[in-house]
């Protein structure tokens, strides 16, 4: 059992990001004190909101530059606090080199956050937001599963270099973390592993997720023909800050904990989305055949591959969230309240405009 004293200041890294920016306002509308270790403290369009939550919430917010990949760089930022949350990780598909790009960032990084930690005596917990990319690489890992679900006794193991390294990367990087954790006593580890975030954003423009980018994709037309029946889960980008809080400050906290509000496809994303919009976007109404996307598929999207259609496209995705609502007390936002709240994120900051 681990007791936090929120009196303490809060470390975050990444607190820039997607996810990160919600668990920042929650800390803040909590009243903690935020230290925010961010790349460039001084980039007013990634901090400017962050800063306007802080006056307007009982919190403060101090920010320590830092990054993944320079040792001891977080060490200023994690003085006297009990809690760290490590948010900090490469989620990008536009890969060059997978080591250098995705494996080096996630895995050294956390090595770099926690050894640090291991340096700071005031540490009593760290929260890791690792990912149900952890736990599987495609939804037909979902089949090979124990009763056809995925839980937190599982770990990916069809992930390479080639084939899927962002879901490598983030296996990694929790294996990493575990292995850290298992050998010191001073602080316990606890990681957060979401599905696919969705949800609206606080900073749309400077924090435009993956996520974000396939519910573009969604209302700008790309799919107006169909959106493929790809097994996902899907969970609220608020939801996942919530888990963030409760994985720290509740003292039974422990282990891994799978953040999953839905079971879902693709399809079903757009088609919530048709009773408010459906008039003045061209969202999917219809399932687009495999055969179609195993043929275009990979001309129009380097992750399509007809390797990745095969393993997750009419392969339903299940995961058991009864830990994470047992353990924490949590419940997850209907499916269409995110994707509405998500889809008026990007109207309302033009990246998607009515036909």
């Amino acid at each position: 059992m681990t007791q936090i004293d929120p009196s303490k200041p809060v470390m975050v890294t990444g607190a820039t990001g997607y996810v990160a920016n919600w668990l920042v306002k929650k800390l803040l509308d909590e009243g903690l004190t935020v230290h925010a270790a961010v790349r460039n403290p001084d980039n007013q369009q990634k901090v400017a909101h962050l800063n306007e939550i802080a006056a307007n919430s009982k919190g403060s917010i101090h920010y320590f530059k830092s990054d993944l990949l320079a040792p001891g760089s977080y060490a200023e930022a994690m003085q006297g606090c009990e809690l760290v949350f490590h948010t900090a990780s490469p989620f990008i598909t536009d890969i060059k080199d997978p080591q250098k790009d995705l494996i080096d960032p996630a895995v050294k990084g956390t090595q770099n956050v926690l050894e640090t930690a291991n340096n700071t005596p005031s540490v009593k917990r760290v929260v890791v937001t690792s990912s149900c990319a952890a736990i599987y690489t495609d939804a037909i890992d979902c089949q090979n599963a124990p009763n056809g679900t995925l839980t937190e006794d599982l770990w990916n193991t069809t992930a390479s270099l080639e084939y899927q390294p962002y879901s490598y990367s983030k296996t990694l990087a929790e294996q990493k973390a575990w292995e850290m954790a298992e050998a010191q006593s001073q602080w316990d580890l606890v990681t957060v592993n979401p599905c696919f975030v969705m949800g609206p954003a606080l900073n749309a423009k400077a924090t435009f997720s993956e996520s974000l980018s396939i519910l573009k994709q969604l209302g700008d037309g790309t799919m107006k023909m169909g959106a493929p029946k790809m097994g996902v889960g899907v969970v609220d980008v608020r939801d996942v800050a919530e888990a963030h809080f409760k994985a720290g400050f509740t003292p039974a906290a422990k282990g891994r904990y799978i953040t999953a509000g839905h079971n879902t496809d693709f399809l079903e994303m757009g088609t919530v989305l048709l009773p408010k919009y459906g008039d003045q976007y061209p969202l999917p109404k219809k399932a687009l055949p495999k055969w179609l996307l195993m043929l275009v598929g990979p001309m129009t999207n380097k992750l399509f591959t007809r390797r990745f259609i095969k393993n997750n496209v009419n392969h339903p995705w299940k995961a058991d969230n009864s830990k994470i609502k047992n353990d924490l007390g949590m419940s997850f936002r209907p499916l269409q309240t995110t994707m509405e709240d998500a889809f008026q994120t990007l109207i309302d900051a033009n990246i998607l405009t009515a036909k």
